[in-house]
């Protein structure tokens, strides 16, 4: 038993930062964002250092933050995102205590004309844009186009295995 509370003792006190030091990696980041010039710099910023899913989840909480401010009603914003009424009202709630940052981003947001959105380019168009960026995913998908079908099982199989079920893999899965 003893050993056993030695052992644990290595893992259990890891080195935490200060206060002082988390508010400068803050602020560093705050400057990092404004430094970005454009939809494609973005994607490219937040596709280095946030998951697809947490991007995703990033991009619904902005989503359900503009449809809360236009007056949809939570029913229709679950529908349309595929979210639950928990993060409705998570970000209902952030609204209602500050909810500043949803505000002045949805309100610059809503003044782009379409002559300013034409960087805003579609994960096909990045792809074929920045071909280098997404060389993994489309060697993934030209192998499944070219597989056989004991192949293709074989990738099914391998699949199937796997604990976390990605963008990718709906997307490889789909292509099967």
């Amino acid at each position: 038993m003893e050993k056993c509370a030695d052992a644990m003792a290595k893992f259990t006190n890891p080195s935490k930062i200060s206060k002082e030091e988390k508010e400068k990696l803050l602020i560093f980041l705050c400057e990092a964002i404004c430094n970005i010039k454009n939809p494609t710099e973005a994607a490219k910023f937040l596709g280095d250092i946030l998951s697809s899913q947490e991007a995703k989840m990033i991009a619904k909480r902005l989503k359900i933050a503009q449809m809360l401010i236009e007056g949809k009603k939570y029913a229709e914003i679950s529908y349309d995102l595929k979210v639950s009424a928990n993060t409705i009202s998570r970000v209902f709630e952030w609204l209602k205590i500050s909810g500043e940052g949803f505000r002045i981003i949805l309100e610059r947001q809503d003044k782009k004309t379409p002559a300013d959105q034409k960087d805003n380019l579609s994960l096909f168009d990045l792809k074929k844009k920045y071909p280098l960026y997404y060389w993994p995913q489309i060697l993934l998908e030209s192998i499944i186009k070219s597989a056989n079908s004991a192949d293709r099982r074989r990738l099914r199989i391998a699949l199937k295995s796997m604990d976390r079920k990605t963008e990718l893999y709906k997307q490889i899965s789909r292509m099967l």
